[in-house]
């Protein structure tokens, strides 16, 4: 049986895999229709959530497969003060997989440990967003045709945001990549990463604040919003949340090719007339979310496809 906690949990040629099949479910939906009949997954998320919570339960449904779970951890015995550890063991009688969100740093591979059923880190706290950098790469990938040799900024919330944290992590392992990182000074990216990962790894990087300066050298670029939740005050929040707008005007200082790529949800930091930039891919980047999801999926509970 085997967990997702981190992007690092599979290596390049897994990883490969897991999007070469990714592809062909785009390709072939009809395929892949009835791959999980009779499997069911359930989606544990402590935290609020959207995207990533109706992405796996889409991709489940996509599979043929069923899906029980909740999407608050008000709506689960956790308000009762029930444990991580309790409640994936509860779940392990229900489904056959879980995806896990949680406000904790960590709290997946509690559950993972104690789990028998494979396990996914849907996002933990601050920490790593796994599935989330598995559609970011699938979009790099299937609209730029590599992974390799490429220049991308990261601007906003690099202290907190875990879509960052993941990404920085997968992407050291492909060669040529250069980081540029657009923050203000208070939500510069971790120590740790910049040290274990960024500087223990030889990996080029520069860090700015005005994004305008760096705009005409991006092959990616990779906005972020200000988490309000992450904060501990408002009045910082407030102070930081429209530091950075992307604006049709900071557009035409880009390459003709560069993409615009954003884990959502959006709230001021692109404008909506770049929506109909086609360099501006964040919507096609859900979709591949759901097609890398519906992989894992296959992927964990040992369906390769084949007998579809």
């Amino acid at each position: 049986m085997r967990h997702l906690m981190s992007p690092l949990d599979f290596t390049v040629e897994e990883l490969d895999r897991l999007m070469d099949l990714a592809t062909d479910i785009e390709n072939n939906r009809e395929k892949y229709a009835h791959v999980c009949d009779g499997k069911v997954l359930a989606t544990c998320f402590y935290e609020p959530s959207t995207r990533t919570r109706l992405s796996f339960e889409s991709a489940m449904i996509h599979l043929g497969g069923q899906v029980l779970g909740f999407a608050s951890a008000d709506s689960s015995s956790a308000a009762k003060g029930e444990s991580v550890s309790d409640t994936i063991r509860v779940i392990s009688c229900f489904a056959d997989i879980c995806a896990m969100r949680h406000p904790k740093e960590g709290a997946p591979m509690v559950a993972a440990s104690k789990s028998s059923i494979p396990v996914i880190n849907a996002g933990d706290g601050g920490h790593q967003h796994p599935t989330q950098t598995l559609t970011d790469l699938m979009t790099i990938r299937s609209l730029k045709g590599n992974l390799n040799d490429m220049t991308i900024g990261l601007c906003g919330d690099l202290k907190f945001g875990r879509t960052v944290h993941s990404l920085i992590n997968a992407l050291k392992r492909y060669s040529g990549i250069n980081f540029v990182f657009i923050s203000p000074e208070e939500l510069r990216i971790p120590d740790y990463i910049r040290s274990d990962i960024l500087d223990h790894n030889h990996i080029p990087y520069k860090e700015v604040i005005k994004l305008e300066d760096v705009m005409p050298e991006l092959d990616i670029l990779y906005m972020t919003r200000v988490q309000r939740e992450r904060f501990f005050n408002e009045e910082d929040y407030v102070r930081l949340k429209d530091f950075y707008i992307l604006t049709k005007e900071k557009m035409n200082l880009a390459k003709e090719n560069m993409m615009v790529l954003h884990p959502l949800p959006r709230v001021n930091e692109i404008s909506v007339e770049v929506d109909d930039d086609p360099r501006a891919v964040y919507f096609k980047q859900v979709q591949y979310g759901m097609y890398i999801r519906m992989a894992l999926i296959m992927t964990l509970l040992g369906l390769d496809g084949k007998e579809a």
